[in-house]
C-alpha cells in the first residue's frame, strides 16, 4: 500500500460489519489491498476476517503473511468451490474471465457455488469500462446501454449479467466499472516502461479520451461497496481526472524526465501499434463518478493522476 495520508483509512466498520468475514476471489495486487484497508477500517473493533481463493498452494503462506486465510480452489474447476458456500458473509470477485469465448464460465462456477447454501449478504464485482465500447469521448453515466466492441467486454458484459442473476436470489449484488489501473508501487502500474520504449500515441486530432484509478482508491471502492454497495446497483470505480491519452503519457513523461512519446495519426497506428493496445485506443469516453462520490461516499485519496503519478 502506499503510504500516502493516514486520511486514506475508511473508518470503523458499521456495527453490523465487525464480525465480517469477506473472500476476495482473484487476491493479487488489488486484492491485497483491499485486505490491509479492511484490517486499517476495523481498528479499533472486532477484526474482519480475510479469506482469499487461491488455486495456488505455493501461494498460501504469503497469505497468511498478510493475515489472509488461503481457501484453496480454481475457478476453472467448479467441484473445487463447493466449500466457499456459507464461509463469507461478503464476497468481492476481482477474477477476470478466460482469455476466449464470448462467456465467463468462472463468475458462473463461482456463483452457483455461492448460492448452494447461506449466501453471503453481498457480493461485489469488479468490472470494466470497456463494456461501454467506443462512445466519441463523452461523458458516461451508469445508466449509459452497453455496447461491447471486443470479445474481451463481452465477457465482463455477460458476468455482470450473472452477477445481477445472483441478486435476485437475496444476496445485494453490486457491481463497480473500473478504467485503467494504476499505482507507483503496483507491478507495471505506471507508463514508465512503455515510454522508455518509445511507443507512439496518437496525435491531438485523433486522441481518445482516458480513465485511471489509483489502486489504492480503488480498493478503498472495493470496501465502500462491500457495506455500502445498493443492490442490483453499478458505481464507476474511476477517478477525476478529465484528460487524453496522449496528455496522460505527456504528463508522465514530464514527471519522469522523459522524453514525450512520438505522436502519430490513427492510420499510422493501424500498421504501428499492435491490436490489443490498439484496441485501447479505438474508445473514447469520459466516465462521471458522481455515484462513487455520493453513494459510496470515496474520498480519493488521488483525485487526479497528476497526484497519483507523484505519489
Amino acid at each position: 500500500m502506499s503510504s500516502a495520508s493516514p486520511a486514506c483509512n475508511l473508518g470503523a466498520l458499521p456495527a453490523r460489519f465487525r464480525r465480517a468475514r469477506v473472500l476476495i476471489v482473484g487476491c493479487g495486487d488489488v486484492g491485497l489491498r483491499v485486505a490491509q484497508a479492511l484490517r486499517a477500517s476495523a481498528t479499533g473493533r472486532s477484526p474482519v476476517r480475510v479469506l482469499a481463493l487461491t488455486s495456488s498452494p505455493e501461494r498460501a503462506p504469503a497469505l497468511r503473511a498478510q493475515g489472509i486465510t488461503p481457501l484453496l480452489g480454481n475457478l476453472d474447476h467448479a467441484a473445487s468451490l463447493r466449500r466457499l458456500s456459507g464461509l463469507a458473509t461478503q464476497v468481492l470477485h476481482l477474477a477476470p474471465p478466460p482469455g476466449q469465448g464470448e462467456r465467463d464460465p468462472r463468475t458462473q462456477a463461482l456463483v452457483r457455488a455461492l448460492r448452494l447454501r447461506c449466501p453471503p449478504a453481498a457480493l461485489v464485482y469488479a468490472s470494466t469500462s470497456g463494456v461501454y465500447g467506443d462512445c466519441g469521448g463523452a461523458w458516461v453515466t451508469e445508466t449509459r446501454a452497453l455496447a461491447p466492441a471486443t470479445a474481451r467486454a463481452r465477457r465482463r458484459v455477460d458476468a455482470e449479467r450473472l452477477v445481477r442473476f445472483a441478486g435476485r436470489s437475496g444476496l445485494r449484488a453490486s457491481i463497480l466499472r473500473v478504467p485503467g489501473i494504476y499505482a507507483p508501487n503496483r507491478e507495471g502500474g505506471t507508463p514508465e516502461a512503455r515510454l522508455r520504449r518509445g511507443t507512439p500515441v496518437l496525435v491531438p486530432a485523433d486522441d481518445v479520451y482516458t480513465n485511471h484509478i489509483h489502486a489504492d482508491d480503488l480498493a478503498r471502492a472495493c470496501v465502500a461497496a462491500l457495506w455500502r454497495g445498493a443492490p442490483q446497483r453499478v458505481y464507476h470505480a474511476s477517478d477525476d481526472s478529465d484528460l487524453r491519452m496522449g496528455d496522460y503519457f505527456d504528463l508522465a513523461a514530464d514527471l519522469y524526465g522523459l522524453p514525450r512519446p512520438p505522436r502519430i495519426t490513427r492510420a499510422q497506428a493501424q500498421t504501428d501499434i499492435a491490436p490489443m493496445l490498439l484496441s485501447f485506443m479505438s474508445e473514447s469516453r469520459r466516465m462521471d463518478n458522481t455515484r462513487l462520490h455520493r453513494e459510496l461516499r470515496v474520498r480519493l485519496c488521488y483525485p487526479t493522476v497528476v497526484q497519483g503519478l507523484r505519489s
